[in-house]
């Protein structure tokens, strides 16, 4: 298959990639303000920052399986990921439209750390999100060069978003009421 026939096969996701990487963000953001008077059955932050772990687990697995040239481990590993990152996304609104946000406690030097971290977990899985689906996009229309350039970016973002959402757990579950 030439190039220009790939990059014609990207092309038809691009919307897509626009609309979700602004989309997802702004629902998100709304569904913040809005709140449900339910109590959920489970209390979800230490669920979610599980899956962030986990995330963070199947990421450096998927690096290594095509370090060793495994690339349908690295495939299924990969989708696992995003499968994972959406099951976060899910559980994480779910739990702030029914919960109140927790007030970080700590004081000095550990709460501007703890801000600086959740700051840059929060602007870091907004900008996350169009690099995971183009780097998705490229492997699957299999512009593997081109899919291996952006993922040289799009790892090391994930993989700080992942950690950094346990980071921001570990650190504010003590305040959780």
């Amino acid at each position: 298959m030439d190039k220009e026939n790939m990059t014609s096969k990207e092309k038809k996701y691009n919307t897509l990639i626009v609309v979700l990487s602004v989309v997802i963000p702004l629902v998100v953001a709304a569904l913040f303000g809005v709140k449900i008077d339910v109590k959920l059955p489970v209390f979800l932050p230490p669920v979610y920052a599980s899956i962030n772990a986990l995330t963070a687990l199947v990421l450096v697995l998927a690096f290594i399986a095509i370090q060793n040239k495994k690339i349908k481990l690295h495939e299924r590993l990969m989708k696992f990921a995003i499968v994972l990152s959406v099951l976060f996304l899910v559980m994480y609104v779910a739990y702030h439209m029914t919960s109140d946000s927790t007030k970080f406690g700590g004081e000095g030097l550990v709460k501007y750390f703890y801000y600086f971290i959740l700051l840059t977990h929060i602007l870091m899985s907004i900008a996350v999100i169009p690099f995971v689906l183009i780097t998705y996009v490229r492997a699957i229309t299999n512009n593997i060069e081109r899919h291996k350039k952006i993922a040289r970016v799009t790892f090391p973002l994930w993989l700080y978003v992942a950690v950094t959402g346990v980071i921001v757990y570990i650190m504010i579950a003590p305040y959780y009421v």
